[in-house]
């Protein structure tokens, strides 16, 4: 006999998921500036970007389970029907983290980091010896 899922179905993981984006997106965080000649205090809401660890999080607040790791990790290959939905929902979160960092919503560098997109450089300068052996 299998071991008991805390979430049911894929689907049901789906629906977890699309519960997160709503509450995340309807409750921006806020920026405190403050503007104009007087230096008025104005608080800015930010829209919050979508993280796995957000997701996770979420999850245990509803108290489904302290840890949905396994369905992403397909623990000891119990989670395999699970696969599909699950790089769904990391390409949700990616998706959104790209597209807000290349629209200047999150910090672009950050988002860069985060999904393995920062340019790598290669220092292919060898050092050379102005004379050779014979030269001096």
């Amino acid at each position: 006999m299998g071991k008991h899922k805390y979430i049911e179905t894929p689907e049901k993981m789906y629906e977890l998921f699309e519960a997160y984006k709503k509450e995340t997106k309807e409750n921006p965080r806020t920026k405190l500036e403050y503007v104009g000649k007087d230096g008025l205090r104005v608080k800015t809401p930010l829209e919050t970007p979508l993280t796995m660890e957000g997701f996770s999080g979420y999850v245990y607040r509803q108290g489904v389970t302290t840890n949905i790791h396994d369905y992403f990790a397909n623990t000891r290959d119990a989670y395999a029907n699970y696969s599909s939905i699950c790089s769904r929902i990391r390409e949700e979160v990616r998706t959104d983290q790209i597209t807000g960092g290349l629209v200047g919503q999150y910090n672009a560098s950050i988002t860069q980091r985060l999904n393995n997109l920062a340019e790598k450089t290669h220092n292919t300068n060898v050092e050379q010896p102005l004379f050779g052996p014979d030269d001096e």
